[in-house]
Order: structure tokens, then sequence, then C-alpha cells
């Protein structure tokens, strides 16, 4: 009796055959085996991307076969996971901003306008695209100028009350600044004329200390874990290392090029990882100042940073290129794992590379890069396949005389949208959502006399600073929220 409950009918087993047939014929499967191959391409990085091309398009198949089964569409289905939470009774008052000090909001339509104004967008977009619609995630490239008006209300945690401070003793314009480990008040920044700051931005702003030895350009520099030493790298071609609490060079690293980008290792802050104008990554014992490893690449490496493992690093170098780089955390030895190329015909230096764990976006770990060109990419960072990088979107703004800085803005992406913040060259800081194909910029703070050149947010994000080309540096204070 049990064997004949098992027997099937002959028109299930009909079907079965049918769904046999389909799967072993997925064009979409054959669609990306025949992805052509360019010249230099290893064969394990295409059977890589050929494989993550078909898991996508088959995943995106079997997600919207699933809705459809309760009578939806695809652009429903898009628009319901990534609506914003409680987005039927959201009322959001707009704030008015400080004269002169903080950005301006622009009142918005409601939410509800502004999700279906996203459906109607989809739509059309669905309809062009045909079958790249493959993915529930989509990406797409926005054009905008760092000009384009704020046309939407944003969250009250977007609003700014004014300007905490400012430090404007610095002659030269200030490259590169960035606030200590998880720390809220501890700031640095470096300027063309090789001068170190380090200054506290608490009730009482003040400056620490004054770090000189560089004779040029300091190009970037970290934190220690601890936030007691500092490490920075310049023009100059050195690489030195500072005890901030004395104020004292204590160890200084020649080569042979300039060094452009520096980090010490998340988790084993004996190693300094550094990037140099002669095509290298240089690993550095901290304690020694000998050389651990070294490997090299095509081009300048111009910008850096580690994941959160430190098993990873993803660098940047004068042609636009991304790279990822495996490291070992006990040996500290490198190898190259992917190398992510621009679409760009004119090539342009890489001046952003930040790492970032999560994503609600990407529902995992991402990347952010900035070129001088004005281009910004996002990419998701597939860490079981060694740091393999997907672009999920990108925006162009204006091109760029100086090398501008951008950043995430990490808290405040978690919960609606994908904001960056950047500098430009007339004078402004804007915030961008990368998840909108049209009016991108959503605000922007005025007060720089010069193009603004670094960005930083401090642990709480409750602080961010600015720096320009004329050596201030502006600490802009975020409204409270409830």
């Amino acid at each position: 009796m049990a064997e004949r409950g098992i027997e099937k009918n002959p028109s299930e087993e009909e079907e079965e055959e049918e769904e046999k047939k389909s799967k072993s014929s997925d064009p979409v499967l054959f669609s990306c085996l025949l992805q052509p191959a360019s010249p230099d391409a290893d064969s394990e990085y295409i059977g890589i991307r050929r494989l993550l091309l078909h898991r996508k398009a088959e995943s995106g198949v079997l997600r919207r076969k699933d809705w459809r089964c309760n009578g939806k569409g695809y652009v429903a289905y898009r628009n319901y996971i990534q609506r914003p939470r409680n987005w039927e009774s959201l009322h959001i008052p707009s704030h008015t901003s400080t004269p002169g000090n903080s950005g301006r909001w622009i009142p918005s339509p409601s939410p509800l306008s502004l999700f279906l104004e996203v459906d109607s967008w989809s739509s059309s977009r669905d309809l062009r695209s045909g079958n790249q619609a493959s993915s529930h995630r989509t990406s797409f490239s926005s054009n905008a100028s760092d000009n384009d008006r704020p046309r939407r209300r944003v969250e009250p945690a977007y609003s700014f009350v004014g300007m905490h401070c400012i430090f404007d003793q610095c002659k030269a314009a200030v490259t590169i600044l960035k606030f200590g480990h998880m720390s809220s008040d501890l700031l640095a920044y470096g300027a063309s004329d090789g001068s170190l700051t380090v200054c506290t931005v608490s009730q009482s702003p003040s400056i620490i200390k004054q770090l000189t030895g560089h004779s040029k350009d300091v190009t970037d520099f970290d934190f220690s874990s601890n936030n007691q030493y500092i490490a920075s790298s310049s023009m100059d071609k050195t690489v030195r290392v500072w005890e901030i609490a004395k104020g004292l060079c204590i160890r200084v690293i020649y080569g042979v090029s300039s060094q452009l980008c520096i980090r010490f290792h998340p988790v084993n802050n004996n190693f300094l990882s550094v990037g140099n104008g002669n095509k290298e990554i240089t690993v550095f014992n901290f304690s020694t100042g000998r050389i651990i490893n070294k490997t090299v690449f095509d081009n300048e490496v111009t910008s850096m940073d580690h994941d959160h493992t430190g098993q990873l690093i993803f660098c940047g170098d004068a042609q636009g290129c991304i790279y990822t780089v495996s490291m070992d955390s006990h040996t500290g030895s490198l190898s190259r794992s992917h190398r992510n190329r621009s679409s760009n015909k004119l090539r342009s230096p890489v001046t952003t590379v930040q790492y970032r764990s999560f994503s609600l976006l990407s529902r995992g770990p991402v990347l952010l890069t900035c070129t001088q060109d004005g281009s910004l990419s996002f990419f998701s960072v597939a860490l079981e396949i060694q740091g393999y990088l997907t672009l999920r979107c990108s925006l162009k703004l204006a091109p760029r005389v100086h090398r501008i800085h951008a950043s995430f803005c990490p808290l405040l992406s978690l919960e609606k949208g994908e904001y960056i913040v950047a500098g430009s060259e007339d004078s402004n800081v804007y915030f961008y959502d990368l998840t909108r194909p049209r009016h991108t910029c959503v605000n922007k703070l005025q007060g720089h006399g010069s193009p603004v050149i670094g960005i930083a947010w401090n642990h709480g994000e409750n602080l961010l600073a600015s720096s320009d080309s004329d050596g201030t540096v502006i600490v802009w204070k975020r409204a409270k929220t409830s």
C-alpha cells in the first residue's frame, strides 16, 4: 500500500520532465557561460564570475516566482523589500537651519508619493531592461552635479544645527583628516606643508600637539587601535610613526618613492601596510620598521583600507582599478585575489577606498570608492570568495581638480537609503543617497571658502569634520533626535 501511495500520476511525471528540460536549457545559464573573457583575465577569475552571475540570476528568478504565487508582480516585490520602516505613518517635520552655519533642508513630497515615484521608475526601467531585471537588487548609474539642489525632506537625524568649532591655524591645504578609533572627540589632520595636527573637539576645542617632520605633503595617516600612535605617509618618500602624548616622531622609514596611503592592521597592530608610488603595497613591522612583505601592482597605489577581520586589503591605483589582496594576519604575507577595472575610458586616480562590514542595501559588507574624476562606486563584498566585488550602484559627479575624499554615513544608512558624504570644488559639503535614481543630492553644508577636500565622521556620528584647500577645518554638529 505504501508503494502505491508513492506512485505518481502520468501528468506529474510529465511536469517533472519539463522542469528538468527547462533547467538543463536555462537561457540565463548559457548567457552567463558565454560571457566574453578579457585578454588578461585568468581562468579562476572567469569561472568565479560566471558562477556568481548564474547564481544571482537564478536566485532572482526563484524569488519572483515565490512572490507571483501570491498574485504580485516584480515591481511590487522590489518595492516591498526596499520599503522604509513605518513608511505609511511617517510624518517628517522640516527643520530650519542656522543661517550661514549649516545645511538647508528643502521640503519634499510625502513618503507615500516618494514610494509611488520609485514604483513608477522601477516599472519603466523593468520594461527597458528586459532580462536585466533577473536580480531583486538593482544597480544604476546617475548623472549629478555638485550644484544639484536637495529636493527632498530627509530624516531629522540628518539635520545639522551649525558649526561646532573651527580650526584655521594651518596655512596650507588640509589634505586628509580623521577621528581616532572609537573616539568622539580626538581629531587629527595633515596638510600639504608636511604638518600633522592633533586636537580635541570636546566642550573646549583645542590643539593638543603639532607634529612636524615631513618636508612635503602628508598624503595619509592612521591611528593605532589604542589611539596612542599615528603613522603617516608623505610625498617626501618617508613613513613616520608618532607618539601622540609626547608629540615626538619615534621612527622614520625611508622609501624610494612617494608614500601615498597607510593603514594599521585592525587585528595585529604590529603590521603597517603602506601603498606607494612604486606600484607596491609594503608591510612593515611597526616595532622594528623592517619590511615583512610586499606585492607589486600595475600602477601607483593611491588609496587603501582593511576589512574588519584584517584578512583582506582593498586598494585603488592611479588608473581607477580596485584590487582585493589577501593578507595573513600572522605572517603578513600578501597575495592578490581580484581586480576590478574601471569602466571609464579616461582613467583617474582612486582617492577613497572605504570598507564597511554591513549594509541593508546589499545585506552584507560593502565598499565605497571615489575617483578624482568624480565617480562614486558602491560595491558589495563576497568575503567567502576572497573579497570578490560586485557593483551595486554608482554616481557620476563633476570632475575634480583636487584629490577630494568621500565617506559612508554608516549610522544613518542603517535606517533608510545608502548615504554618502563628499567634498566638492564649489566649497560645499554634499550628501548623496545612492539608492535614489533622481535627485540623488539630499543636502549640503555651506561654510567653507575654498574647495572641500577631506571628510570624516566621529565615532558617535554626532560630529562631521571637513577640510578645505585654504587650511580651514570645520566641525559640524548634527541635530539631536528623540
